[in-house]
Order: structure tokens, then sequence, then C-alpha cells
């Protein structure tokens, strides 16, 4: 066996209502001053307004930075930790989607650290110290609260990374209420986001792919294949959506260790430049990539076949097992009522030489994919979701 390494964090708190008592799960962690990194809907809806209070209650003084946007920026990074040095707060909290989670953890690490921002890009350049750091996901899909990874967009387009096991936070508050009220395209693009983490883990060609990201990777894929269309056709379902969390979760994990592939590369092209949600720009080219990616991965998205979608066990072959995924996936978008063509989105046919060379300086992720991308191959994967 390989040797690997397996980073996550620390402490998971799963238990629906967990979030209305922030204090009682993380307040000695915090310490007396804490900044509350969300975004503008999430205040406007309330949902915060449990752990505030719990906070506030009880002693703590809060600061909240509610500004933060889809695909945040550098600036809205630099004014979150702005806010937090201003208050001199003793640790961070942030509550939201992936966007929220990106911008807490960097935060942190600059607050906690002094670093500057420009030194602390790419794979390992993050050295710390970070303040105490909890996170709150609200949506099923980024698996951010268990991942060592932000991603932030720099000027108009290019979207930057920081990976580095020091911004994991302490503790991940997994709490199925939070999720009850998301939208059903939401639920839908998120729960699509965690099914490609878990699949690209499982199949990345990364040299720390290992034993626990695969199984990882199989058990987020039972959970959310199982789940994803009751949560979206009975967005009440506690049960269901408590599952899909985990499944979440779990991807995350996952991937944090056996890293995403060429279906997150071409995607980011989407987000940059024309604002497409994360999960859906992953849906968007999901079967295309793994239509290219099949020549050498079948055998691999054959194992996991039965995992999302128990009927294709059924199925006799490698090869037409892998097929019946692929098709599967793609399907499920069209159930779920995702658009499915990059065409439905508003991106014009002009726009394909621009993003596949866009999605090839995206070396990080393109490394490993299970087959060489060049960018003629991402033209051709482009053109075929259009």
């Amino acid at each position: 066996m390989q040797p690997f390494v397996f980073n996550t964090t620390k402490s998971i708190v799963f238990q629906p209502g967990a979030s209305s008592d922030l204090s009682g799960v993380a307040g000695k962690l915090l310490g007396e001053t804490v900044l509350f990194v969300t975004d503008p809907g999430l205040r406007k809806l309330g949902l915060c307004n449990a752990g505030l209070a719990s906070l506030e209650a009880n002693g703590h003084e809060v600061t909240v930075f509610d500004q933060v946007e889809a695909d945040p920026s550098r600036a809205t990074l630099e004014a979150a930790v702005e806010a937090g040095r201003t208050a001199g707060v003793t640790g961070v909290v942030g509550f939201g989607g992936g966007s929220s989670l990106d911008v807490a953890k960097v935060a942190s690490l600059l607050l906690g650290s002094g670093d500057d921002l420009d030194d602390a890009w790419g794979v390992g350049q993050a050295k710390g110290p970070r303040l105490p750091l909890v996170l709150v996901p609200t949506t099923a899909g980024t698996g951010s609260e268990v991942t060592p990874v932000s991603i932030i967009t720099v000027g108009e387009e290019e979207k930057r990374g920081i990976s580095s096991p020091v911004i994991l936070p302490d503790i991940a508050v997994l709490d199925a209420d939070l999720t009850l009220g998301l939208p059903a395209s939401i639920t839908a693009a998120t729960g699509v986001d965690a099914m490609v983490h878990a699949i690209e883990a499982y199949a990345s060609a990364n040299a720390n792919n290992n034993p626990l990201s695969r199984v990882l990777a199989r058990e987020a894929l039972r959970l959310l294949g199982a789940n994803i269309r009751t949560v979206v056709s009975d967005p009440g379902h506690v049960e269901a959506r408590g599952s899909m969390l985990l499944g979440s979760m779990l991807a995350g994990q996952a991937f944090a260790n056996s890293p995403v592939a060429a279906v997150h590369a071409l995607a980011y092209p989407i987000g940059g430049t024309f604002h497409v949600p994360h999960g859906l720009s992953n849906a968007l080219v999901l079967p295309h990539v793994l239509r290219f990616n099949a020549p050498d991965a079948y055998a691999l998205y054959a194992e996991i076949a039965a995992d999302a979608f128990p009927e294709l066990a059924a199925i006799d072959g490698t090869q037409a097992r892998c097929t019946a995924f692929i098709d599967a996936l793609a399907d499920l978008s069209r159930e779920l009522g995702m658009p499915t063509r990059l065409r439905d989105v508003n991106i014009p046919e002009t726009a394909l030489e621009k993003m596949a060379e866009d999605a090839m300086l995206q070396t990080r992720l393109l490394v490993n994919n299970p087959r060489e991308v060049a960018e003629a191959d991402a033209r051709a994967i482009y053109r075929a979701a259009w």
C-alpha cells in the first residue's frame, strides 16, 4: 500500500438545531470577541439569528461581516479581515455556503498570523497560525467545512486558491435545520456538486489517492444518490436533509485528501466569467468530462456506479456499467430541473475558445485527472456541453 496523508477537521458536530447553541458548542474556543462571516441573504432570512443570540447572550462580543457574495472577491476578503482586525477578534465563525466558509478560513489565517495574502496562494504556502475557527454550512454541497482549501476571485475573472491543512477549522457544525429552506434549484445544484466531489476523489490520479478517501467517497455517493430527489421534491424532509449534509461532508473529506480534477477545472471558467453558481457549473460539464475520461477510467466509474444508482448493479460489464453511470448522471440533472447545456445559462458559442484557454490554467486540478487533458480536448468538451 502506498503512503498517504489524511487530514480533516478535528471535531464534527452533527445535530439538528446545533447552530442555535453556538456558544455551548464552541464558545470557549472562540474567546470573547468573535468575527461572524456570512452573506446578506442569510442575514435577511434570519438564519443567523439563533446562533448570534447564543453567542451574545453568553457574553461574546460579535462583529458581523455579512457582505460575502458568490465567488467572493479579494476585496470582500480584505474587508472581512479589516473588520476583524478593527474589533480585535479572538475567533472566527463562518456561517453559510462555500463562499462564506472560504472567506472565514482565510480571514482566520490572516488575522491569526499577520501574513500577507499573496504569500499564502498555492499548495502548502499558508503557514499560520490562524485564529480559532468554527464553520457552519447552510448548504449540502461544498464540503468546505472539512477541506483545507479556499477559493477567492482575484481581478475580474481569475480564481485563485489557498490549500493548506492550517485552514481546516477546529469545529464543523452540521445542522440539517439550516438547509430546510433552500430553494429547489440550489438544493439540486449543491447536491450534484457534492456528487462530483465524491466521483472525482475516487478516480483522482493524485499520488495521495488513498483507501480512506475512496471509502468516504462511496458512502457519500450512497447517501447523496438516495436522498437528492427527496430533498428537491420534499424540501422539509429533515432526515433526507441530514443525509445530504452528511454525504456532502464525507465527499469533502474525500476530495480534501484525494483532490478533484478536470470537472472542476472546466467549471471554473463558467463560474468565473459568466457567474454561474459553482455547483451548476460542475453539473453542466460533468457527463462530458466523464465521457472523455472513460477510456482510462471506466473501471473506476463502474465500481461506484451502483453506490449512486443501485439499479445499475444489474448491468454486467464494466464498460456498459460505466456508460450507464454517466448517462444516469446526465438524466439526474434533467430530472432535478437543472439547466443541462451551456447555452441554457446564456454562454455564447463564441466564448468556448477562451474558456478552454482559461481552463488550462487550472494545472493544480488537471494534473489529478485520470486522463490527460489538452486544450483541444477542453474545447471539444465545452462544445459537447454547449
